[in-house]
């Protein structure tokens, strides 16, 4: 019989971490690899397994997701995060998979974000379609800081799975901006060690056209006061990803 690891890169999660790893618990395996928590993050999970590493080299998402997925040891791979809960009807369909064993294949997922209270599913953030079930022999994540991509051997097909996986996005505001501010400092130290250069301008106009597209064209006015807050923080997030890259070209105060 195949076997399934969940995988899980983590820190700073003690909050959501033994509901999730309780929701994991019919995996044959549970992997976390923990980047350097300082709360209780890894003594609460390895009260649900012994899988449990710690490597706080910090390189971005992509190598961290590949270092966790060396520790496993099952035939397919569940990518998870601590935020995120598989439903009945994904969880099943995962089983079957695992089941059946047939490794030409990669599995996607529809994610359904819980952000202030409801469910969101316009605004473009529903279905969001990710491939986060695959045999561990054939698919790989990139070097990325950022936005990783899983790559796949040659033949691999894509395909889609019945079931939603549940985002449990952001607890709150605050949240909600220290994980925004974490991502707009990842993506412009990527971006500023591959020369490329921003203007404010050009902030506020990605971010006026993220606003555009999230609430009007994808209809993100369909899910309440939240996807007008929603709309709202992702033009901000979306502004503070390109000043943060055009403030790093800016001289230091004098005397530094």
């Amino acid at each position: 019989m195949a076997r399934l690891s969940a995988v899980l890169i983590v820190r700073n999660e003690a909050p959501v971490m033994a509901d999730c790893l309780a929701h994991l618990s019919w995996a044959d395996e549970i992997v976390v690899l923990d980047s350097g928590s300082t709360d209780d993050t890894a003594a609460i999970a390895r009260r649900y397994t012994d899988r449990v590493f710690v490597d706080a080299d910090w390189q971005g998402y992509g190598i961290q997701r590949q270092r966790a997925q060396q520790h496993a040891t099952g035939d397919w791979i569940l990518m998870i995060d601590a935020d995120e809960r598989v439903s009945p009807l994904l969880q099943q369909s995962i089983t079957d998979v695992v089941r059946r064993d047939d490794r030409t294949r990669a599995w996607a997922m529809a994610i359904l974000p819980w952000c202030f209270g409801r469910f969101i599913r316009h605004g473009g953030w529903y279905p969001a379609w990710k491939v986060r079930l695959y045999p561990r022999a054939v698919a790989r994540y990139g070097d990325e800081r950022v936005h990783e991509k899983l790559g796949f051997d040659s033949g691999i097909e894509t395909a889609r799975l019945s079931g939603d996986l549940l985002h449990y996005t952001y607890r709150d505001l605050e949240h909600y901006l220290v994980k925004s501010a974490r991502y707009a400092a990842e993506w412009a130290g990527q971006r500023q060690r591959a020369g490329k250069r921003a203007s404010l301008i050009e902030g506020l106009l990605h971010g006026t056209g993220c606003f555009v597209r999230m609430y009007i064209l994808k209809a993100g006015f369909l899910d309440g006061r939240q996807g007008l807050l929603l709309a709202l923080l992702s033009a901000h997030s979306t502004f503070v990803k390109y000043a943060d890259l055009w403030s790093r070209r800016q001289p230091p105060a004098s005397g530094q």
